[in-house]
C-alpha cells in the first residue's frame, strides 16, 4: 500500500534541500487580477540581475503564465522541467509556458494544480541563487497557499492600484500574508498617476495615494508608487522590462528595488 504522506514528507524535504540554497524568497502578491503584479515581478527580478545578483524567476501562475512574453520568449519549449531558461548570465526563468501547448488553457482543479507547484518545486535545478522572485496569480488561492507551505522563510510583496476595488482585494491579500505566516515586504501602489509626455501634466486615471493610506493604517511599509507609462506597455509586449530604459516608471521602480535591497539583506 503506498504511502501518501510518506511520500509527501519526502518531497517536502527535497523541496527544503532546494530553497535552502537560495538566499532570499519574494513571492509578489495581489488581491486581484490586473493591477501589474507580473510586471512588478519581472522588473524586479531584472533590477536585480543587472545590479549583480544572480536571480530565478518562478511564474506560479498556472492559468495566466506571462513572465515569458515579458521576456521575450513566448513559445519556447523545454524539455526537461530541471532546467530554468537563462535569460542573462544572472537572469533565469521557469514557467508552465514551457511545457504545454500555446494557447491551451489549463483546466485542473485544486489538487492538480498543488501537484503542479510541487513538481516545479521539487524538480527545477536552480542552484545557488541570491534571490528567487515567485510571481503568484491573483488572490489568495490554492497555489498562493502551497507556495507558502512549501518555501521557507519567504517574503511578500503586496502589488496594487489605488482605486477603491483594488484596495479592499489588496487588503485581503495583505491579511491572507500575514495569516500564513509570510513576511511582508511592503506595499507598492502601481499605476499611480500618468504624466501626459505633451504637457507633463500629471492626471490621476486611477486615483493616487490609495495604497500608501492603506499601508499606514495596518503598519505596513509603503514601498513606494509607480506611474503608468506608455513605455510599460511597449516594453512588456516587446519582452524587454520596462526598468532597462529611462523613465519617470523606472527610476520610480529601482527606488523600490533599492529600499526592497536595504531590507531584505540588512
Amino acid at each position: 500500500m503506498i504511502d501518501k504522506n510518506a511520500i509527501l514528507l519526502e518531497r517536502k524535504k527535497k523541496i527544503d534541500a532546494k530553497m535552502d540554497k537560495i538566499k532570499h524568497k519574494i513571492v509578489v502578491m495581489s488581491g486581484k487580477g490586473g493591477v501589474g503584479k507580473t510586471t512588478t515581478a519581472i522588473n524586479l527580478a531584472y533590477g536585480l540581475s543587472v545590479k549583480g545578483y544572480k536571480v530565478g524567476v518562478l511564474d506560479a501562475d498556472l492559468h495566466g503564465p506571462n513572465v515569458p512574453i515579458m521576456f521575450g520568449v513566448e513559445g519556447k519549449k523545454l524539455s526537461k522541467v530541471s532546467e530554468p531558461l537563462k535569460i542573462s548570465d544572472n537572469l533565469c526563468i521557469s514557467s508552465l509556458s514551457f511545457f504545454i501547448p500555446d494557447d491551451n488553457p489549463v483546466i485542473w482543479k485544486g489538487p492538480q494544480k498543488i501537484t503542479a507547484i510541487m513538481e516545479l518545486l521539487e524538480g527545477i535545478e536552480w542552484k545557488e541563487l541570491d534571490f528567487l522572485i515567485v510571481d503568484l496569480p491573483p488572490g489568495t488561492g490554492d497555489e498562493t497557499l502551497a507556495i507558502a507551505q512549501n518555501i521557507n522563510s519567504a517574503n511578500a510583496l503586496i502589488v496594487s492600484t489605488p482605486q477603491n476595488v483594488s484596495i479592499l482585494d489588496s487588503k485581503r491579500a495583505l491579511k491572507f500574508a500575514k495569516l500564513i505566516n509570510l513576511k511582508v515586504l511592503g506595499m507598492i501602489e502601481n499605476m499611480s498617476g500618468f504624466v501626459c509626455p505633451d504637457c507633463s501634466k500629471e492626471v490621476h486615471i486611477f486615483k493616487k495615494g490609495g495604497i500608501e493610506k492603506v499601508a499606514k493604517e495596518t503598519k505596513t511599509e509603503f514601498l513606494g508608487s509607480v506611474p503608468l507609462d506608455a513605455n510599460i506597455v511597449e516594453s512588456g509586449d516587446n519582452g524587454l522590462p520596462f526598468i532597462s530604459s529611462d523613465s519617470l516608471a523606472s527610476r520610480k521602480m529601482n527606488d523600490i528595488i533599492e529600499k526592497i535591497i536595504k531590507k531584505i539583506t540588512s
